[in-house]
């Protein structure tokens, strides 16, 4: 098997598939710059103005979800909104009654006005944020829940596809991400819509003829802002992409410092990271760059329609047209509209990187689950007896059926080894009975029921399966032996478990017994232990069939004897498929069948077969040549 090969890890169950003409034992590991195009967003049409706006409704439609403190929330804006233009409407009687005038009243009643101005403003400006954090740290908790309940439902092909590093930028950066901005821009777009608004009406009470001339240059910050708005939504998607491809290599640099070191892969990692990260450098200043360019073309905008008031307010002072204090309340408006203009004008990136982040997480959401149209249950006692008829299967890609006509029958109570070459067929032949893998035609049944009538759930719960790459979780040894069961076993029946695999003495050897944590990845615990623990959480679950993957291929003698011992009484009784390359596992099976390019070539007991003298007894002599 090639190191491109052998560099993928298998993150369901143990599986191991075939997939563009890589072996069934692995999958191939594709160039960097193909890896960046996979783990896109994939949707050709995602800039056109229809995606857009249902990606708007969709997020928006979380949020209206918490309509009641939505509705508070906006109240508070829409008051924090409404006090905005008091200090420009307050301008023009300070300066003409208490300047010009000079009344005495004014010395106490502005300095007041100003504190009651500003401390309602306050707390209602802290109103809408306790609120709207609320709301969006309550839909990203609800968007999370339903992004792990789709991607568990997901057939095993999509992680083929996808990489555990862009799943996880999804849930921890993408959802996040959408969240942020959608309560940022639903606050910025309500607040200084409100008060622009408010403030043009107070520009058109003191002066409607000035009014015209600001509002007649407004479209032309518009137009800045679409063209910036564009630029903006390519930069954010390809940023996107490569924080996916930037997790992905630094966690393979983790998982695999131990390979980098001894095999001397610092320069071709570095190299990998600094292209990521340079990109990610480029993207970043193009980002700022776009955003940047607004704002100032925005305010020139406003320069310009500022410059025409002034001329205006002088021409027609000279006519008593307008007074000092309207003309200060005028420009202090005027001044005051430039805030939110900006703001609004600043809102084109967060905008786009909502929409970006969304466009991710709702692919996501919207992936189709693993098929599950059977109507029936197995039956209460299934024995075991499986049967292939025929079957036949292809992946998407290959030159060549992995599996030719395949046809063969396991009673009740049997074992059944399964070897042949790499990439004969053996793991997606074994694959297809708990559906992690489908048929192109052919039928699978067990007890004489097909397994697509038969509902996912209850074919699963009927098969275990102990295989070579154990995934073990960051738990406590008693959790994750009763992970197995479809109850929640006693003590005593863990403890009977991890002693019917050999643990026994293991477990009682430390501080905190069957409470004792594994460690992530299992790395408190070595490869035999593993392997038993694996066998224990079979043994609760306690399956009519059993499912035997390369279960000691990567163990020293010594831990290969310990857990065929507990192999032995896990299998006693139980209908039971092993695959195995070490033909050392298999030579006690009830029936060996050898596969070799897709097809059953032989079968037959381990005598029967060296009798016949064909492949497997050419894969014994190999092996045992000594």
């Amino acid at each position: 098997m090639s190191d491109a090969c052998r560099r993928v890890p298998v993150l369901n169950v143990g599986f191991e598939f075939q997939f563009k003409g890589c072996s069934s034992d692995a999958l191939p590991t594709p160039d960097i710059k193909p890896r960046l195009k996979q783990n896109a967003p994939v949707n050709p049409s995602s800039t056109s103005q229809p995606i857009n706006r249902q990606l708007w409704k969709r997020v928006y439609t979380r949020l209206l979800s918490r309509w009641p403190a939505l509705i508070a929330a906006t109240c508070c804006l829409l008051g924090v909104a409404a006090t905005q233009p008091l200090l420009a409407l307050a301008m023009k009687p300070l300066l003409d009654k208490g300047f010009v005038e000079g009344r005495s009243d004014y010395l106490w009643i502005a300095p007041l006005a100003i504190i009651a101005i500003f401390v309602f403003r306050g707390l209602l400006s802290f109103g809408s944020d306790y609120l709207m954090s609320w709301i969006a740290n309550g839909v990203l908790a609800d968007m999370r829940r339903d992004m792990f309940d789709r991607m568990l439902r997901l057939p095993d092909t999509y992680f083929k596809r996808m990489g555990s590093s862009a799943l996880l930028n999804r849930f921890v950066v993408d959802a996040s991400t959408v969240m942020q901005y959608a309560t940022e821009v639903f606050t910025t777009l309500v607040r200084e819509t409100m008060i622009a608004t408010a403030l043009v009406c107070v520009l058109f009470y003191l002066s409607w003829k000035m009014t015209l001339i600001v509002l007649v240059l407004i479209p032309a910050s518009t137009l800045i802002t679409r063209v910036v708005s564009r630029r903006l939504r390519r930069i954010n998607r390809e940023t996107l992409t490569m924080n996916a491809e930037l997790t992905r290599i630094v966690s393979e640099g983790i998982d695999g410092q131990r390979v980098i070191k001894l095999f001397g892969g610092y320069e071709s990692e570095n190299d990998r990271f600094l292209h990521v990260n340079n990109r990610l450098r480029r993207f970043a200043i193009r980002n700022t760059v776009a955003g940047a360019a607004a704002v100032p073309l925005t305010q020139t905008v406003a320069a310009l329609s500022l410059a025409i008031v002034v001329w205006m307010a002088l021409d027609q002072s000279s006519g008593n047209q307008i007074t000092i204090g309207g003309f200060a309340a005028f420009v202090t408006a005027m001044l005051q509209l430039l805030d939110p203009l900006k703001r609004l004008a600043n809102m084109t990136g967060p905008k786009q990187r909502m929409l970006v982040a969304a466009e991710s997480v709702f692919q996501l959401i919207d992936e189709v689950i693993e098929a599950d149209n059977g109507k029936q249950s197995l039956p209460a006692e299934v024995r075991g007896r499986i049967v292939y008829q025929d079957v036949v299967h292809r992946y998407p890609g290959a030159d060549q059926p992995t599996l030719h006509g395949v046809s063969f029958t396991v009673e009740p109570g049997q074992t059944v080894a399964f070897i042949g070459r790499s990439g004969s067929g053996k793991t997606t032949l074994v694959s297809m009975l708990p559906r992690f893998v489908e048929p192109d035609s052919g039928r699978i049944l067990v007890d004489d029921m097909e397994i697509h009538d038969v509902t996912l759930a209850s074919l699963r719960s009927n098969i275990s399966l102990v295989s070579q790459d154990v995934v073990l979780f960051d738990d406590t040894i008693a959790a994750n032996v009763g992970y197995g069961s479809n109850r929640t076993p006693s003590r005593e029946e863990i403890y009977e478990a991890l002693a019917a695999a050999n643990l026994r003495e293991f477990v009682d050897g430390l501080p905190q017994g069957m409470d004792s944590k594994v460690g992530e990845n299992a790395a408190r615990l070595s490869g035999g232990q593993r392997q038993r623990l694996a066998i224990a959480r079979a043994l609760i679950k306690n399956a009519p069939v059993l499912i035997l993957d390369e279960a000691t291929s990567a163990l020293d003698n010594e831990s290969e004897r310990q857990v065929q011992s507990s192999l032995e009484k896990l299998m006693a009784g139980r209908t039971t498929l092993v695959i195995a390359h070490r033909l050392s596992t298999v030579l006690n099976a009830d029936r060996i069948v050898v596969l070799d390019a897709g097809r059953i070539v032989e079968h037959g007991s381990h005598a029967e077969l060296l009798a016949l003298d064909g492949l497997y007894a050419s894969l014994y002599r190999m092996q045992f040549k000594d």
